[in-house]
């Protein structure tokens, strides 16, 4: 892929696929090729890192999670941008016992994705895999074009490309991210995380 844009996937032929899908990616397009892909962060140890305070907009507590850490994001206007890279992982379960595993950013399951409700977010997810991938963004509401089901939905991601999600948050709650694409077998090599959605509601946070 080429580093200075967040291109999608998309194509003529794709339009005579799947035309409700492709009409939605086409809309992100544009905007996604205006702004440079975010750095992925990567996380090499199962460690539970300190929890990730808010630096801009409404104040949240934020989770902990086990063995693991939440995706820094950065902001792109009034867009909250984050990078997920499908790839795999290696983790020592046990002394000398190691597991060959697939996830998202050095962790399996990958990094919990924290926003707040109302919140415009921008998902770019780079497929370091050796086949194809997707991501759909589990009991989330949003348009049919970012839900993620590869071949439906959406095209499938290819090994070396990375595909945009745009999507506004419209409630709050606890949800979680997974492949669908070859979802029995990726979903059992690893990869899944959790998404959060905070409460714009001060009382409720």
């Amino acid at each position: 892929m080429h580093h200075r844009t967040g291109q999608t996937l998309i194509s003529r032929r794709n339009f005579l696929t799947s035309s409700l899908a492709t009409a939605s990616v086409s809309l992100i397009s544009g905007r996604a090729q205006a702004t440079t892909v975010p750095e992925a962060v990567r996380m090499t140890t199962a460690t539970t890192q300190p929890p990730q305070h808010p630096t801009s907009g409404p104040h949240y507590r934020p989770v902990v999670t086990l063995n693991g850490w939440s995706l820094p994001f950065r902001t792109n206007g009034d867009w909250k941008e984050f990078h997920l890279v499908a790839e795999p992982v290696e983790r020592e379960i046990a002394p000398g016992m190691k597991a060959r595993l697939w996830g998202y950013n050095g962790q399996s399951p990958g990094p919990t994705i924290e926003a707040v409700e109302g919140d415009k977010v921008r998902i770019f997810v780079t497929n370091n895999l050796p086949e194809h991938t997707s991501v759909h963004w589990h009991g989330i509401l949003l348009p049919a074009g970012m839900d993620g089901v590869g071949g439906v939905t959406q095209p499938h991601i290819p090994p070396g490309r990375t595909f945009v999600y745009e999507f506004q948050l419209k409630g709050s709650g606890t949800f979680m991210y997974h492949p669908h694409s070859d979802e029995m077998v990726q979903l059992a090599m690893g990869m899944m995380g959790m998404f959060i959605s905070h409460s714009r509601d001060p009382h409720e946070r």
